[in-house]
């Protein structure tokens, strides 16, 4: 019965529902427009994993809330991503001091309101890690 719930059009992700969830995450966490357009912010990116799942059912998007909520990211993965914000920084100087500034902020402001740390601790943590990478690459180059 519940699965029939679950399955029921009206339980799909439409633009409506992710306008109205979006809106919702932004009046509850004091953030602003912008943040749900960008897709480096939490907000931004619950937007796009939302947009991602347009069309399915909330149960599908309940499952894959599930798979990735308990998966611990891995070195393999934080490497990767560091990478990332390596290739970033290359392309446009200075972008990781900002994110890494702003990340420090987000998550200083995240503690004094006993909100939950692990999202800014990681991102903080692959952000070091793509710095001590570019540092690395500094220093062989010369």
């Amino acid at each position: 019965m519940n699965s029939v719930f679950n399955e029921h059009p009206s339980r799909r992700i439409t633009d409506e529902f992710i306008e109205k969830s979006v809106s919702e995450a932004l009046a509850s966490f004091n953030g602003n427009r912008e943040e749900a357009d960008n897709p480096n912010t939490g907000i931004g990116a619950f937007r796009f994993m939302l947009e991602s799942n347009k069309g399915k059912s909330m149960l599908e998007f309940q499952e894959v809330l599930a798979h990735y909520s308990h998966r611990a990211l891995d070195d393999d993965i934080r490497h990767q991503m560091a990478l990332d914000w390596v290739s970033r920084e290359q392309s446009v100087p200075g972008a990781l001091s900002r994110e890494l500034a702003s990340t420090e902020r987000e998550l200083d402001e995240a503690r004094l309101a006993g909100k939950e740390l692990r999202f800014h601790k990681e991102k903080k943590d692959i952000l070091m890690l793509a710095a001590g990478q570019l540092g690395n690459m500094h220093s062989s180059n010369c």
